[in-house]
């Protein structure tokens, strides 16, 4: 299903270009899971090839990535919890996901919104509890279009600089994002087993 989703963004954005890049990270941001790894190199790609300006890619992603995440972050500001949950499912929202991102935010605080543009599957729904706990709306902003900008940057520049072997990115963020997973499992693991053993 997600090899689809990404064959049918290439083919949106190699029609409709700085839009379509727009429109995808501002949908991958707002909780719908559209790779921006794959995005975001392909639109390095079209700046490699010429048909489009990397400068403006970085900027169009950027810009789309912080909307998106404005959308979902007044949905869990104006309707709380109750309405995330109520329509997760519509939604396609994950339960497990929206708590994960909950533990990640009430760890970590505030921040984690903008550490959280270089994390998997965190990255897309963080924005959610962000609102529910009425994060300070203007620091929201500032972070998500910080590390949305880092994000951007670094994905574009590598799709650039492959060129035709943009692929590859995708494939090795894959790698990586599986990997980050397991890891954070794992330290979730040892934390409760290292509780466990104290008490």
């Amino acid at each position: 299903m997600i090899e689809r989703i990404i064959e049918a963004v290439i083919f949106i954005l190699d029609k409709t270009g700085y839009v379509g890049i727009f429109i995808s990270m501002a949908l991958e941001s707002a909780c719908i899971p559209i790779p921006s790894e794959a995005i975001l190199p392909f639109g390095g790609y079209l700046s490699f090839t010429g048909r489009l300006n990397l400068i403006l890619v970085i900027v169009f992603g950027t810009l789309g990535g912080t909307a998106g995440s404005i959308g979902a972050y007044f949905i869990g500001k104006i309707g709380g919890r109750p309405l995330v949950e109520k329509y997760a499912h519509s939604l396609k929202l994950s339960k497990a996901h929206i708590e994960k991102s909950d533990y990640y935010f009430n760890k970590y605080g505030e921040k984690i919104v903008f550490f959280s543009r270089l994390l998997p599957i965190i990255r897309t729904f963080i924005s959610l509890p962000a609102g529910i706990s009425k994060m300070e709306t203007k620091k929201f902003i500032i972070y998500t279009l910080l590390g949305s900008s880092i994000w951007s940057i670094f994905l574009g520049y590598a799709g650039y600089k492959m060129g035709e072997k943009w692929v590859i990115i995708r494939e090795w963020f894959h790698f990586a994002d599986i990997t980050l997973v397991i890891i954070i499992i794992g330290f979730v693991l040892y934390k409760l087993i290292i509780k466990k053993v104290r008490k």
